[in-house]
C-alpha cells in the first residue's frame, strides 16, 4: 500500500469527537488513538480506516504505519488493519494490576447503598459459583452466604446468570450437579429450563428461594471485553423485602451495574 503525499496536520474537514477536544500539542497522539479505536472491530483497510477517523489518507497511513511499527497494530496485505500484538500485552498487564475485585467494588458500594440489601459478586469455578466479595445489608436480616464459598449454580441466582449464555445441554449439567446434593426445593427440571430460557432472554435471573428458604435475589452477568461472562453479581434479601413488583424493578439497577463492570472491564455493548 503507496504513501501519499501530505503532512501531518492535514485533515479532511471533519475530526473526530476526541480530535475536536485534544488538548493543545496532542493532535497527533489523539489522532493515533482514533485510529486504534477504529481498527479494534473487523479489519479495516486505508480508504475505511481515513473516513472513520476523519483525516486524509496520507496521515491516516503514515499514523497506522508508525503503530505498525510499534506492533499496536498489524497490517495485512489484502486485509487491512487489526490490533497488534502490544495491544494484548498491555491488556494482559491492565487486567493483572486491577484485579475483579477491586474493579467491582466501588460499584458493589454504590449498589448496596441504593438497594439496602446484600450485593454479592462471584465467578464460575468448575460446577460451581464461588463467592469473591459481599456487602451485607442494612435491613434487619442477615444472608448466611461468606466469601470464599462455593454454591450451586442452579439454584442461586449469581450462579444463573453466570450460565446464560451456555448451551442447556451445559444447565441440563449444572441442574444435575447441584440436586444430587439435595438442595432445599429442586422442583421440576422441566419447569426450571422453561425459566433458564426466559432469563437468558431477558439477561437476568432470579433466586426464588431456590436456594435458601425465605431468600431471594436478582442477579446479572458481567462481561470481558470480548463479551464472554466472567463474573456475575446479585441483590439478596429477605422474601417479604423481595416481592414479584420489587425484584422487577431490581432488574434494571443491577443489571445497569454489571454494565459498569463490564465496561471497566473493556466490553462494549452492540445495542
Amino acid at each position: 500500500m503507496n504513501d501519499e503525499n501530505g503532512s501531518l496536520g492535514e485533515e479532511s474537514g471533519h475530526a473526530t469527537g476526541a480530535s475536536k477536544t485534544a488538548p493543545a500539542g496532542s493532535q497527533a497522539l489523539m489522532r493515533a488513538l482514533d485510529i486504534i479505536d477504529a481498527a479494534s472491530g473487523d479489519p479495516v483497510d486505508l480508504q475505511r480506516l481515513a473516513g472513520a477517523v476523519g483525516l486524509t489518507r496520507s496521515t491516516t497511513h503514515r499514523l497506522a504505519s508508525t503503530l505498525v511499527a510499534r506492533d499496536y497494530l498489524r497490517f495485512t496485505p489484502g486485509e487491512g488493519y487489526t490490533l497488534g500484538p502490544k495491544l494484548l500485552e498491555l491488556g494482559h498487564r491492565a487486567g493483572a494490576q486491577r484485579p475483579l475485585t477491586r474493579i467491582a467494588r466501588p460499584h458493589l458500594d454504590r449498589l448496596a447503598n441504593e438497594t439496602g440489601d446484600t450485593v454479592h459478586l462471584g465467578v464460575l469455578e468448575g460446577d460451581w459459583a464461588l463467592y469473591l466479595d459481599k456487602i451485607p445489608g442494612k435491613r434487619r436480616f442477615e444472608i448466611s452466604s461468606r466469601v470464599g464459598e462455593r454454591h450451586p449454580v442452579w439454584s442461586t441466582g449469581l450462579g444463573k446468570a453466570l450460565i446464560l449464555g451456555c448451551e442447556e445441554r451445559l444447565w441440563d449439567h449444572f441442574f444435575a450437579i447441584g440436586t444430587a446434593r439435595g438442595p432445599y426445593r429442586a422442583g421440576d427440571k422441566q419447569a426450571w429450563l422453561a425459566r433458564m430460557r426466559d432469563y437468558a432472554h431477558r439477561g437476568y435471573a432470579f433466586d426464588l428461594e431456590e436456594n435458601e428458604p425465605q431468600v431471594r435475589c436478582v442477579a446479572a452477568p458481567i462481561r470481558s471485553a470480548s463479551g464472554e461472562t466472567v463474573a456475575a453479581i446479585s441483590v439478596s434479601s429477605a422474601a417479604h423485602y423481595m416481592d414479584d413488583a420489587r425484584m422487577e424493578a431490581l432488574t434494571r439497577v443491577v443489571s445497569a451495574t454489571a454494565d459498569a463492570i463490564s465496561s471497566d472491564l473493556g466490553w462494549r455493548s452492540r445495542a
